[in-house]
């Protein structure tokens, strides 16, 4: 449904662009076009019950804007810029009291979205993320899964692919399976580089990700990545090489499984791999 005229007028004056200096140290590339936040805001479904939402690096809070239109979630933001921290505070009043002047990166999970009595409560994260910590975002978001049911994020249309990705698929890695081994993920639309000011030098991809109903992987998690991340170090060979490492058990040695290169095995392949891996004395 597109952004009626009087809405984008009133929209481009409170998104303040031309005020707060895209930071090329800070991987800041701005998103000017309404139309595209508002249907990133939308992808929000409220997959696990949650209340809240953190919205990571808002910048001048064009996405923020629609964020805020949602009555059916408090919004929170984290923003490690102080030119558009001061710019948020002054035209998003909405905000007062949730805007966490921080490094997401570094900051204690107790803290998010904000830091109150009970550090369990459930949230969603979305966010324009910047290309330079995508990776890291979503792993930190990794480690709090079970506080974070669901995830919108803007990538690097590369890392979004990669996470998107499935087994056989040479953008399938280390990522697609950590990730998915939690979460169910959509590749949602391809953004173009013109949308943003300054365009980076290429194009985006926007993803959504929903916690899937697993509790348990069958498996040490710890162990499991330590598995993964070593099958994918060398993809090229077979998984009886690039494990050598991890000194296998005869048991693993002996599946069909090492065989094969990493990227030919699903999550549950690897679940059932690392249950074989390694044993404990």
């Amino acid at each position: 449904m597109p952004v009626p005229l009087w809405r984008i007028a009133e929209a481009t004056k409170t998104t303040g662009i031309m005020y707060v200096k895209p930071k090329k140290e800070l991987g800041q590339h701005f998103l000017k076009d309404l139309s595209i936040a508002q249907r990133i805001a939308e992808l929000l479904t409220g997959h696990g019950s949650y209340k809240e939402i953190l919205e990571i690096g808002p910048g001048t809070g064009v996405l923020t804007q629609f964020l805020l239109e949602d009555s059916r979630f408090a919004t929170y933001v984290i923003e490690i810029d102080r030119e558009s921290v001061e710019y948020l505070k002054q035209h998003f009043p909405a905000l007062e009291g949730r805007i966490l002047s921080a490094d997401f990166l570094n900051i204690r999970p107790d803290y998010l979205p904000a830091k109150k009595a009970d550090s369990t409560e459930s949230f969603a994260v979305i966010g324009n993320f910047p290309y330079n910590i995508s990776t890291q975002i979503l792993f930190k978001v990794l480690d709090m899964r079970d506080r974070v049911p669901e995830i919108v994020g803007m990538f690097q249309r590369e890392v979004a692919q990669r996470v998107a990705s499935g087994p056989g698929n040479k953008d399938y890695g280390i990522l697609s399976v950590l990730l998915q081994a939690w979460y169910d993920i959509k590749y949602e639309f391809t953004v173009n580089p013109e949308v943003f000011n300054p365009p980076p030098k290429v194009y985006s991809g926007v993803l959504s990700l929903r916690r899937n109903n697993v509790t348990d992987l069958g498996c040490d998690f710890r162990k499991f990545t330590q598995v993964v991340k070593h099958g994918f170090s060398q993809r090229r060979k077979t998984l009886r090489n690039a494990l050598k490492p991890l000194n296998p058990s005869d048991e693993a040695l002996a599946s069909p499984f090492m065989d094969k290169r990493a990227e030919q095995l699903n999550v549950a392949e690897f679940v059932a791999l690392t249950r074989l891996m390694i044993n404990d004395e």
